[in-house]
């Protein structure tokens, strides 16, 4: 919550989530012709450009920093619009992620919305303060993962 006392320190967490969900929203209305939110635009575009072949599941929430309830959760959507399929992963406990022709047909669709929702937030917050955004998330998510791996342990 935001501070009610000049002394009181910001809530980073708050600070955060605010920011997320204004960036969101219009990310969301943006691509919303194309029947898609921004997290799930994200989704099939790492599902689609892993290096390696098929994510898993798991590896999949890894790569989006997310917890797997949740990846299960958005892939469930996906999956009833046809935009991808889960297959059997290299152990019977683990399944794979396929982005599906229709979905590759919706990232090409959604790609011209994202790229216009990437030019719009730059216009409203600057450039340079995006680029400093972006690169101070790149330098803290790799100390935070680290943190909650520790906190797991």
């Amino acid at each position: 919550m935001a501070s009610s006392h000049a002394s009181d320190p910001v809530c980073t967490c708050f600070m955060v989530r605010s920011l997320s969900r204004k960036i969101s929203q219009l990310y969301d209305d943006t691509l919303a012709p194309c029947g898609l939110r921004g997290t799930q635009f994200s989704l099939l575009v790492q599902a689609r450009n892993a290096p390696d072949g098929p994510l898993t599941v798991s590896a999949l929430a890894e790569r989006l920093h997310t917890d797997r309830t949740t990846m299960t959760r958005n892939l469930r959507a996906l999956q009833q619009a046809g935009l991808i399929e889960l297959a059997p992963g290299t152990d019977a406990r683990s399944r794979c992620v396929l982005v599906t022709p229709e979905g590759r047909s919706r990232i090409r669709e959604a790609a011209a919305l994202w790229r216009q929702a990437q030019q719009r937030v730059r216009e409203l917050c600057g450039a340079e303060r995006i680029a400093a955004l972006e690169s101070l998330a790149l330098g803290m998510l790799p100390m935070l993962e680290t943190a909650t791996q520790e906190d797991a342990a």
